[in-house]
């Protein structure tokens, strides 16, 4: 008979007197609240301390943890190293429920169940977005389905491992199961349905009682470790990794920078194809980078000692683009005084890239068409036809599958090109790779300007991490460049360096300030001025202190709908102050 997992017998108090019933859309759920649980995270640099209330935390970089990851895998087996890191989880849920309790008291079930999405993104493990929720506590009874969004964990797995057959957010299912059941006072069990390592969009997570689950066998023993005690390490499920540390990018693909799982999952795929003669369509917003992902494909071929050629078909005018492709024989037109080949010709034997390929009319779609199919092109103005060996990759920013049904584009050369389609995603969705690039990019411009940078300022990295990014990758190239050339010698590239009064940008990071909270942007000198207004405001008029408090106290508590864990978080009050107040108000 399977045991509890470990944490149920906390003496976690139930909050029978406020039980409620939520079953609502992502619409009604809203974004967790924070704002009181940052509050109590503190960084103390000077004793190498970081505190989250009472609970001392610690920072860990993500790729150290993949690598820990990767080695625990390799030394006992996936199964094993799934289990350990699904308790460890565990115990990590269990006592940030014991946190939020402290902080937003056990009256609110529901406000409870909230801070544990809020920690997990304080924590920078996820982002957690609630999809529907059911609670009542006195009665055990509890439905959740939550979306996860770019996992920490997805990205130190696909790092080391690609993509996978399975889910594998094994320590975030841990802390779901340990953070609910040790507010629930009974086990809640979750399982992964959904894993952006297996490809989905995002994660997706569902849970209920242990009771409820048919198979709650399986999800429990990764929670109990004597079922793993006497199993031998599995070598036979280890998945092939490699034997240390991936660089920024993978070895041979020179250029590319990155380490984001959206990044990682492209080389991965670039790596699949490349021992082929597959056509390769890549597919991406402007400035993804789709050319730099074409030459690594053509560097880590069995092509790489051939020609690589690339056009761009949006530069080439529409009279010119079948010369330019195939050649053109002498006397075929007035100009042309001598034969010259085309791409095709030029690119034979190695790879023929064509970027914007989605510009082509209607007729160069037609020729291209039979150059692909039948492996040879006729000059123009030439009466013979010339066998050519190349391998196609293009590219595009446009949605073929969209062309086609307009009638723009052909779908006989679509279904040619789309053989094996890589999608880049834009650096929006890479946010991990930013800090990389900003590095990259800056020893790059340094060098080619002759400057000596000493870095980026604290104000210009909480821009950079929190831009839009709408040029992508090269944007963020050229803003780097531009800061170069602006900056003086020997100082750091500074906010009004990188971005112009047109450019907009939201600062939300927060950073340390000097008295070891966290801290946004600096205030203005002297506070806020709209702040200033108000309080200059109330005291023209008058108002009496106690009348004052009374008044925003009331406020808080209607427009939160007699929420006073909610209102409370507004006033910057603990509950039980603001009950206090609240109580004593009635009373008068």
């Amino acid at each position: 008979m399977n045991r509890s997992p470990p944490g149920k017998g906390t003496g976690r108090p139930r909050p029978a007197d406020t039980i409620r019933l939520h079953d609502v859309g992502q619409e009604g759920m809203g974004l967790p609240d924070y704002d009181d649980l940052a509050d109590r995270l503190r960084f103390s640099p000077h004793d190498g301390r970081i505190w989250l209330g009472d609970q001392r935390m610690m920072l860990l970089h993500v790729q150290a943890w993949g690598s820990l990851r990767r080695e625990l895998v390799e030394a006992i087996g996936i199964e094993r190293a799934r289990g350990l890191l699904t308790r460890v989880g565990y115990m990590a849920g269990i006592r940030d429920s014991e946190l939020a309790l402290k902080i937003r008291g056990p009256d609110d079930s529901y406000e409870l169940l909230k801070a544990g999405p809020a920690l997990h993104a304080l924590e920078g493990v996820v982002s957690v977005e609630p999809v529907r929720l059911e609670i009542d506590v006195a009665r055990g009874h509890f439905r959740g389905e939550f979306l996860w969004r770019d996992s920490a964990e997805v990205d130190a797995h696909m790092a080391h491992f690609g993509l996978s057959t399975d889910p594998v957010c094994w320590g975030q299912i841990g802390y779901a199961c340990g953070y609910t059941s040790g507010f629930m006072g009974k086990p809640i069990l979750y399982r992964e349905v959904e894993c952006r390592a297996m490809g989905h969009k995002c994660c997706r997570i569902i849970g209920q009682p242990r009771e409820d689950w048919a198979d709650a066998d399986d999800i429990m023993k990764y929670l109990q470790p004597e079922l793993f005690a006497a199993a031998p390490p599995r070598r036979d499920a280890v998945p092939a990794s490699p034997a240390a540390p991936p660089p920024a990018a993978p070895p041979g693909f020179a250029g590319l920078v990155g380490a984001s799982s959206g990044f990682t999952s492209a080389c991965h795929l670039l790596q699949k194809v490349a021992p082929t003669d597959a056509t390769v369509l890549f597919l991406g917003d402007t400035g993804v980078g789709k050319e730099m992902f074409a030459r690594a494909l053509h560097q880590v071929s069995e092509r790489r000692c051939r020609p690589f050629v690339a056009v761009n078909c949006a530069a080439i005018p529409d009279s010119l683009v079948e010369s330019e492709l195939f050649g053109v024989e002498k006397g075929a037109y007035t100009g042309a005084q001598a034969s010259r080949p085309g791409r095709f010709e030029r690119a034979d034997g190695g790879t023929l890239f064509l970027d914007e390929i989605g510009t082509l009319n209607m007729v160069a779609q037609g020729k291209l068409l039979r150059a692909i199919q039948e492996g040879e092109i006729e000059r123009v103005g030439d009466c013979r036809t010339r066998q050519v060996d190349v391998r196609l990759v293009a590219a595009t920013n446009v949605d073929l599958r969209a062309a086609v049904r307009a009638g723009t584009f052909r779908d006989d050369l679509f279904f040619r090109l789309n053989v094996f389609p890589i999608r880049i995603p834009p650096l929006r969705e890479r946010r991990d790779d930013i800090p990389l690039l900003m590095e990259f990019f800056l020893r790059k411009y340094s060098e080619r300007h002759r400057k000596a940078i000493s870095g980026f300022s604290p104000r210009a990295v909480d821009a950079l991490l929190n831009y839009d990014y709408p040029g992508n990758i090269r944007e963020l190239e050229n803003m780097v460049e531009r800061a170069v050339i602006l900056a003086p010698c020997d100082s750091a590239l500074r906010r009004s360096h990188l971005f112009s009064s047109e450019d907009g940008y939201r600062a939300s990071v927060m950073m340390v300030g000097k008295d070891g909270g966290l801290t946004g942007d600096a205030a203005p000198e002297g506070g806020d001025p709209a702040v200033d207004r108000v309080i200059g405001d109330i005291l023209g008029a008058g108002i009496p202190l106690e009348e004052l408090e009374d008044r925003l106290i009331r406020q808080a508590v209607d427009g939160c709908g007699g929420n006073l864990s909610q209102a409370a978080r507004q006033l910057g009050l603990s509950r039980p102050q603001l009950a206090y107040r609240y109580r004593k108000m009635a009373e008068e």
